[in-house]
């Protein structure tokens, strides 16, 4: 018996299943926590961005360029021992520790509705594993039977065969018998 194939979603509609996140489109609906909208992608961006080598370069040098120009006197902006810059650490870290938060959550929500689509992708593989086995057992059992109807077909074909050799025999032996006359026609 063949496998209905009506419940399987893949042969169903192949056309939107062919798309390597197929799994993930159940949860297609659901959005982050803090939004899609602008300000929490930008937010996101940036957070991102205080983990890269260009920032961390840059920061470096800004730095490095603000204590020189300071402290050689150069100007009075912001003298020893750098209050404006310690300000403007205290602020960037003021920001940047919610930002990091925002996208380790928005990155956690990723990441927890990947896995669900994962294990959906897993539960349709053994299913369909499981659909393959059941098919596979079912032609097993159908060619056994088939196997077993030739074994029968083929004992009857030699017992036929050998009523036919001994009725063959029993025939020839009559013929043999009795003298043929030249003049009789064999019917």
């Amino acid at each position: 018996m063949m496998p209905s194939h009506e419940s399987d979603p893949c042969i169903k509609a192949p056309d939107a299943y062919k798309h390597h996140f197929r799994f993930h489109l159940p949860f297609a609906h659901l959005f982050s926590v803090f939004g899609d909208d602008w300000f929490s992608l930008k937010a996101e961006a940036f957070a991102r961005f205080f983990g890269t080598p260009v920032f961390l370069v840059t920061q470096t040098v800004i730095v490095v360029v603000w204590i020189a120009i300071n402290a050689m006197g150069t100007t009075k902006f912001d003298v020893y021992p750098f209050i404006l810059l310690n300000l403007a650490f205290s602020l960037q870290a003021a920001y940047a520790a919610p930002l990091i938060l925002l996208a380790q959550t928005r990155q956690a929500d990723r990441d927890r509705v990947h896995a669900e689509a994962d294990a959906m992708h897993r539960e349709a593989l053994a299913h369909a594993s499981e659909q393959r086995e059941l098919f596979a057992s079912a032609q097993n059992d159908q060619l056994i039977e088939l196997m077993q109807q030739n074994t029968q077909l083929t004992e009857i074909t030699k017992q036929l065969s050998e009523r036919i050799e001994q009725l063959t025999v029993e025939i020839h032996l009559k013929f043999m018998a009795k003298p043929i006359d030249p003049g009789t026609p064999l019917a």
